[in-house]
């Protein structure tokens, strides 16, 4: 027995796959969320787009080159990748299995393209989807953070209807209207999913079951 008395509980960790529009705030929650959930990895991805001001390559994103993402493609070290609003995006192989194998929960940011490759090929992950409270304040939110042109909020726009189509491939939905409370939802499915008996390996020396 360990030696507080407790059981001892072994698992494998979860990928927990958050989407949502530009601007529903995912990348701010996210962030967040890893303040206060203990154990939580998060997946770092590729991309070619360029960094936005205070982006830190290594922590936001891996940024590369377009040359360098497609020899990464065939190479085949990406678990999941897409084309999003021009640029490539993509989540490596060997960071999900090392954080997996390590008993620890990863949280990943990806949009809905990526979402469903990662649904295939791990099919035990938890997907959450993130939404504003309506398209007009989606496009305010785009417009404050002014980090777009005009053109380049019309298709933001535009994808952003098509990916809240995409909604009810999601275990879990949160709306965005109160990021303290946001955050305390994703935390909360988080913490109830490491509690989910299909994802835990059990053993208390001391218990034993009456004989029949």
């Amino acid at each position: 027995m360990s030696p507080s008395g407790d059981a001892v509980t072994k698992r494998r960790g979860t990928l927990v796959v958050v989407s949502a529009p530009s601007g529903a705030g995912k990348t701010t929650l996210c962030s967040e969320v890893r303040s206060v959930v203990p154990d939580l990895a998060y997946s770092v991805s590729s991309t070619t787009r360029p960094p936005r001001p205070g982006e830190v390559d290594g922590k936001d994103f891996h940024f590369v080159s377009v040359a360098a993402f497609k020899a990464m493609t065939e190479r085949g070290e990406f678990a999941e990748w897409a084309v999003v609003h021009g640029n490539f995006y993509g989540t490596r192989s060997r960071p999900l299995e090392e954080a997996l194998n390590a008993g620890l929960d990863i949280l990943l940011d990806i949009d809905t393209q990526g979402a469903r490759q990662l649904r295939t090929s791990y099919p035990e992950a938890i997907s959450v989807f993130i939404v504003a409270p309506s398209l007009k304040l989606l496009e305010q939110r785009l417009r404050e953070r002014k980090s777009d042109a005009p053109h380049e909020i019309a298709q933001r726009m535009a994808r952003a209807r098509e990916e809240i189509a995409a909604w009810r491939e999601y275990n879990y939905l949160i709306i965005n209207r109160d990021l303290k409370e946001a955050v305390e939802q994703l935390a909360s499915i988080i913490l109830a999913e490491r509690c989910r008996t299909s994802r835990l390996k059990l053993a208390i020396p001391d218990l034993r079951l009456p004989e029949s």
